[in-house]
Parts: structure tokens; sequence; C-alpha cells
């Protein structure tokens, strides 16, 4: 069994790497034909010239793709999915039209609560000083699904806000997603390797395209879907 769990991360990691890395340069044609271009306007953007958007769509897609293969799908994972293709549709909408900031807001706040509609939220967390009094664990009870909520949008922007230099949203949640395989694999948890297997892979596969100089961006497409699905699956 354990073998075999590991022939599925592999697998789950290369198909997403192979969709997302094929899939880029539709996605550049894509953003050419529907307008969803970041055109430099301030000081504050690095690059000079118009640069597509919805990259994050190269990598969504290679992910769900991998996962749909190789991941057992459990009700929790369901509603994490749902919760992405919110994640997603308004990342493109965004992307095109410069959604309001409130907006996006509800909409992610939205997600979130999907997830823990689903059965995704955090019922316990370590206590730091248990050694010295408290037990190991403390229940969060009554506020468990507002804590959720706050660290799924509270992380979902985090990434959103690095996203700011050629490669280091993308780069920086390829480290995490490993990081966090690696610990599934320590702790035995092979469903929730399997879905990072195929996150890194396809944010990997994106990479060649957003490192500098960058011919696509992931835009809030790609880092509020990172941003989100770091989020729940760490819960």
């Amino acid at each position: 069994m354990f073998i075999n769990g590991n022939v599925f991360i592999f697998l789950a990691l290369i198909v997403a790497f192979l969709i997302s890395f094929s899939a880029t340069p539709t996605v550049i044609a894509l953003a050419h034909r529907i307008k969803a271009i970041d055109v430099p306007k301030d000081a504050r953007r690095v690059h000079k010239k118009p640069i597509p958007l919805i990259g994050g769509l190269a990598v969504f897609y290679g992910f769900i793709i991998s996962v749909m293969c190789f991941a057992v799908i459990d009700y929790e994972t369901m509603g994490i999915l749902i919760g992405s293709v919110i994640m997603v549709t308004v990342g493109v909408i965004d992307d095109m039209r410069d959604l309001n900031a409130k907006v996006k807001l509800i909409f992610q706040i939205i997600a979130a609560l999907v997830v823990v509609y689903f059965g995704v939220d955090m019922e316990y967390v370590a206590n730091p000083f248990s050694r010295w009094f408290g037990a190991p664990y403390i229940n969060l009870g009554m506020w468990s699904i507002p804590l959720t909520v706050i660290w799924i949008v509270g992380v979902t922007n985090a990434v959103n806000l690095i996203d700011g230099l050629d490669g280091l949203a993308v780069g920086v949640s390829s480290i995490a997603a490993i990081t966090m395989l690696a610990v599934a694999l320590l702790t035995g948890n092979m469903p929730i390797a399997i879905t990072m297997a195929a996150l890194a892979g396809a944010c990997i596969g994106f990479m060649p395209y957003n490192l500098n100089p960058a011919k696509i961006f992931m835009g809030d497409t790609g880092s509020t879907f990172l941003g989100y699905m770091l989020a729940t699956v760490s819960i």
C-alpha cells in the first residue's frame, strides 16, 4: 500500500507539472483574447510592457486534473475543491475587470464557509505552553468556525500580497506545498500527500513562464487559489 501511495504521489506531481506547463501558452493566448492584461501604469510595477494575467488558470487546470485522477475525493476534499472553483472564478473576473476589494472579500468568506460546511474547520489548536500548564491542545469551541474563516481569508490574502515580483508567489507556494507534502508523508496521510504533490507539480510547471522576465503573471486567479489551497489543506 505504501509503495502504491508513493507511485500515486509521483504521478500526481508529474501529471500536474506536464499539464500546467503545456497549458500555459494556451492561457497566454486566452489572456490576450479576453483582454486580461496587466498594463504598467505606475512606479510600483516592475515590468515595463503589458503582461498577460490569469496564469493561475494553468496552475488550477494542472492541479484539478491531477487530483481528479489520483486523489481520493472524500467529503472534505469535495468541499475544498468547490471552494477553489469559487476562488478561481472570482480571480478571473477580477483580473479582467478589477473587482472592488469588498466584493472579493465577500466571496473569499463564502468560499471559506463552503469548506466549513463540508467539515473542514479548526476544532483544536496546539497549546505552546502545555509544558508548564494546560492540556496539549485547546478546544476552540464556539470560536472554531470564525477562526477557521479568518485563517483561510488571511492566508489567501497573504499569498496574494506577496505576488509582486516575478516568480515570488509561485515559488513560495511551491516550497510550502512540498513542505506540507513531506509532513503528510511523515504522518502517513496519503490523501493530503497526493493533493500537495499535485499542487507542487502545477506550481513548478508554471514557474518557467513566470520567472524573470515573466511571460505571464498568475494574477489573482492564481495567487488567491494557491493561498486558499495552502490554508484549507493545512487545516
